[in-house]
């Protein structure tokens, strides 16, 4: 299968709204594939590489050659190549790989190289996530959806799946399991608006936890033997010295446990996500940082202990086998009740306490590996600013020809703005329009570069989950989870101006830290009203 063809449907799946014809048009190419090159496609057309990361960004992908006339890329020739660039390491490298790259994008047409780029920069954007991916290869491989679901949520590797499925029929299937050692995707969650609105959605009574401002990890044990996954499932046992002792001590032989790590004070209360964040993704000498900067792990959930897959009991037998591992200081806080006003106190206590919210979970759902399962509702308080834009980026893949990440800034004291990040978060079909047409209005200089400056004219409503200090941005900080609310208009949240003399300022820390007891962030320097 040659290259052209995977970033031709890349582009149709992108002009493409209709979830049933991206599963169809998937369904009819990875028919087409040979088993090894379905593995390929499958993670393309995922928005991944099948090395994960081969260390190629925007920079190095600034100045391309000159297309080729005539597709001649096959897609196993571009993934061993692509694994090459990944491997070559040493004196000289950079140079060599740099060939390396110029030579597989010279060879690749324009519209192969376009996609290898999006492919490259984590841009695809084309609509084609786990959930259409899985579908598609049901088709095409002919086996029920459910089978294959099962597979990839066991294994974490929906491309592995395919290439079974599709080589070797429902049979193949089968050596899909739950195995100590090999992580699979983990369960995540569903927003609810509130808790009320969490154990109505539950039907009453239901288990709600501390939703830590952590980091995911995924424990695996057998006797001594512990490994740690990320919920992207890399391995970063190494990294945790301090986690794995920690895991040795639960009173288990074997178990596949759900988890995250944290850093925390020594009163026991968190210290901000990036303290964590940083620490988590050290390289730095793991035994040094675990006594200088420890990572705490908290349990929730178990897969599998003793022997035994767990997955499909219900998720109360789940918690009281787990209980019985871990010592107090592993566990999360946990409240079974069906009564509203003390699972609004189990929030304040969490969000006093400096939790980011909490989890409304089912007593009676199974770990649903791998997909957004109804059985857990995630809580959390949302703070709003009012934001100028500053600027604006022409987007791409399906976003292409709009303008689409805005960069986001807020007043300082001395009249000017100060840019607090960037997002593209958030935004309909509908305000992405609209925008566009706005911005250009706004374009205070050349309209046909990649960042569009604007004058500083547009307010737009901008929900975010923290602030944390950022040398990226000159205030020193920058908004987490940025995303957008809507523009701000004289008819709605849809409109074409408001008076920037209501961004927010950002002349102290202090000012942009969340208030937890509000939705709306109001700043000491906000105007009366």
């Amino acid at each position: 299968m040659h290259l052209q063809a995977v970033a031709a449907l890349s582009d149709e799946l992108a002009a493409t709204s209709s979830r049933g014809a991206k599963v169809a048009r998937i369904a009819e190419l990875l028919a087409t594939a040979q088993p090894a090159e379905a593995a390929i496609v499958v993670a393309w057309l995922s928005g991944e590489l099948t090395q994960r990361q081969i260390g190629v960004g925007w920079a190095a992908l600034r100045d391309l050659p000159q297309p080729a006339s005539e597709p001649t890329l096959a897609v196993t020739e571009v993934d061993d190549r692509l694994g090459r660039i990944g491997t070559t390491s040493g004196t000289g490298s950079q140079a060599v790989r740099r060939q390396l790259l110029m030579n597989l994008f010279g060879a690749a047409t324009g519209q192969e190289q376009a996609f290898l780029t999006r492919l490259l920069t984590g841009d695809l954007r084309q609509g084609a996530l786990a959930g259409v991916m899985t579908d598609a290869v049901a088709r095409a491989a002919g086996l029920p959806l459910a089978d294959i679901r099962r597979a990839a949520m066991l294994s974490g590797d929906l491309a592995r799946v395919a290439t079974a499925a599709l080589a070797g029929g429902a049979d193949a299937l089968g050596e899909f399991r739950l195995r100590i050692g090999h992580p699979v995707s983990p369960m995540l969650a569903q927003t609810a608006t509130s808790v009320e609105d969490g154990l109505a959605t539950l039907g009453g009574e239901a288990a709600l936890e501390w939703k830590l401002d952590g980091a995911r990890i995924q424990i695996h044990r057998s006797g001594s033997e512990v490994a740690l996954f990320t919920r992207t499932l890399d391995d970063v046992t190494s990294r945790m010295p301090e986690v794995v002792e920690a895991v040795r001590r639960f009173d288990a032989r074997e178990l596949v446990a759900d988890a995250e790590v944290i850093a925390l004070r020594p009163d026991g209360r968190p210290q901000p996500f990036q303290v964590t964040a940083s620490r988590f993704g050290s390289r730095s000498d793991p035994a040094v940082l675990a006594r200088t900067a420890p990572l705490s792990p908290f349990v929730f959930d178990l897969l599998h202990l003793d022997g035994r897959d767990v997955l499909d009991s219900p998720a109360d037998a789940r918690w009281r086998a787990l209980d019985g591992l871990l010592p107090e200081d592993a566990r999360i806080s946990r409240l079974v009740t069906a009564d509203a006003a003390a699972a609004r106190d189990f929030l304040a206590g969490a969000l006093a306490h400096g939790q980011e919210g909490v989890m409304v979970k089912s007593l009676t759902a199974p770990y649903e590996a791998g997909r957004r399962g109804a059985g857990w509702l995630k809580v959390k308080p949302v703070h709003t600013l009012d934001l100028v834009v500053l600027a604006v980026e022409w987007g791409s893949g399906r976003r292409k020809g709009k303008l689409s990440n805005i960069h986001l800034g807020a007043r300082e004291e001395t009249g000017g703005f100060v840019m607090l990040g960037k997002t593209f978060k958030g935004m309909t079909d509908a305000m992405l329009d609209w925008q566009t047409e706005r911005f250009l209005s706004l374009a205070d200089g050349p309209a046909d570069s990649w960042v569009v400056r604007l004058r500083p004219e547009q307010v737009v409503e901008i929900a975010f989950d923290g602030v944390q200090r950022s040398s990226r941005y000159p205030a020193g900080l920058a908004l987490r989870f940025a995303r957008c609310c809507g523009i701000a208009t004289t008819s709605g949240r849809l409109r074409p101006t408001r008076s920037t003399q209501s961004a927010r300022s950002t002349s102290s820390r202090r000012s942009l830290e969340p208030n937890q007891d509000r939705q709306r962030q109001q700043l000491p320097t906000d105007p009366p009203g």
